[in-house]
């Protein structure tokens, strides 16, 4: 008997918000606690709002995988334009219902397969380590165009193996004891300089959810 191909990547997410895999929220769309939690969501946007107030508003930011925007809606104000971007075309025309501003913008783009929009910071929020790893080798690859990498991974707590491969959807790479880390093989990302920002326990006791500021080559 044949193995199954893995299903698209799109096809994988939209299941995801069809069936409720990350929970239910007041919309028909809900990107999970990570997005939500007062506990992650409150540090991280003064963390990252305190980055983008330092450029006095003056960058523009693609937020790749925005999800249902509850962290983007945030950072809108430190922001010169602001580009929402998700694989899931209902969710990108939920958001557009919802969230309306003159210097927002929602796309809805395969990242790993997509040209990218334009910018001076790219945000990545709990993303990549949804991706098996030649998709995040593509959108690495894409990111050496920007000036800064915001990244956010879910870590585990002690050591572990990183980069263990995964089929790209709703789980992530703790499952294996692994976590990503775009530095080392085999993704080898080069970088000027690199600075952890936050460092917060996962509330429900399953590892570190970190972001990291990368200033790109």
């Amino acid at each position: 008997m044949k193995n199954k191909k893995p299903w698209p990547t799109k096809k994988a997410m939209e299941q995801v918000y069809a069936m409720n895999l990350w929970g239910e929220g007041e919309t028909a769309f809900y990107s999970g606690n990570g997005s939500h939690d007062e506990v992650l969501v409150k540090p991280y946007i003064e963390v990252v709002g305190n980055f983008l107030k330092t450029h006095r508003s003056n960058l523009s930011v693609c937020d790749l995988g925005c999800g249902d925007f509850n962290i983007g809606r945030q950072l809108l104000e430190y922001a010169k334009h602001y580009i929402a971007v998700d694989i899931v075309p209902a969710l990108i025309n939920n958001n557009k219902t919802r969230f309306r501003f003159d210097h927002l913008e929602f796309r809805c783009l395969n990242i790993a397969e997509d040209e990218l929009p334009e910018g001076d910071v790219v945000i990545l929020r709990q993303v990549l380590q949804h991706l098996s790893n030649s998709e995040v080798r593509s959108v690495l690859n894409k990111i050496r165009a920007y000036n800064y990498l915001l990244l956010t991974e879910h870590h585990p707590e002690s050591d572990f193996i990183p980069n263990k491969d995964i089929i790209s959807g709703q789980g992530i790479r703790l499952k294996k004891n692994s976590g990503l880390e775009i530095t080392k093989s085999p993704f080898n990302f080069k970088f000027e300089t690199r600075m952890e920002l936050l460092s917060i326990p996962d509330p429900n006791g399953k590892g570190l959810i970190k972001t990291t500021l990368y200033r790109v080559q």
